[in-house]
């Protein structure tokens, strides 16, 4: 069975949110002669790379990442390929490929995904399409961009038809070279208490 890893690495210089905390990295013990083992730490985001917002990202009453439910993140997924489609995703662009679609929804809009650079104008996906997605039984949407709303937006509408049709968000995803079909979708985010998102490691799985 095929496994696709469709997660960011996370590194020094990896792109961030403008003004956002910066991943960082270093040895606080290395292996040798007084050490038997390496050890490492990090700062970062806990929006950095392939992450999972939770509802108290956008909703000041909404949960946080580690109190949400996790089947929401493991199942049937769909990758609809929408290279090309412009700055915003659209109901009539997303509505031909929903036919006997399974609940969760992934959008790739790169051509390749941008590891070394911070691209401001990344796709984002409309309110409409939102609740398009949530009057076909959709309980996840997924995007290769860092966000569902643009990078200027104040008004988050994006999220905020999430919230209205209480779904879960994945952003960040590398869709590269995974063709448009249905897998099994497992990205479980880190249990950060408290917090408004988390990283995840995000697979795809051929189904059988």
């Amino acid at each position: 069975m095929t496994i696709r890893d469709i997660t960011q690495p996370l590194h020094d210089g990896t792109p961030m949110w403008p003004g956002d905390t910066a991943f960082a990295a270093e040895r606080t013990w290395a292996y040798g002669p007084e050490c038997p083992v390496n050890v490492s730490r990090f700062t970062a985001s806990t929006h950095a790379g392939t992450h999972a917002d939770a509802p108290m990202h956008y909703d000041p009453e909404g949960r946080a990442i580690d109190v949400v439910g996790l089947d929401v993140y493991i199942g049937p997924a769909r990758v609809i390929d929408l290279r090309g489609c412009g700055l915003v995703v659209t109901p009539d662009m997303v509505a031909p490929h929903l036919d006997a679609a399974p609940p969760r929804i992934l959008f790739r809009t790169y051509d390749r995904f941008p590891h070394d650079a911070w691209i401001d104008a990344f796709t984002s996906v409309a309110a409409e399409t939102i609740a398009l997605l949530a009057s076909r039984g959709v309980v996840l949407i997924g995007i290769d961009g860092p966000s569902l709303d643009p990078q200027e937006s104040k008004t988050m509408d994006a999220h905020l038809a999430v919230k209205a049709a209480g779904m879960a968000i994945l952003e960040g995803l590398v869709l590269d070279d995974v063709p448009a079909d249905d897998y099994e979708l497992i990205a479980l985010p880190m249990k950060l208490a408290g917090l408004d998102a988390a990283p995840v490691r995000a697979v795809l799985r051929d189904l059988v």
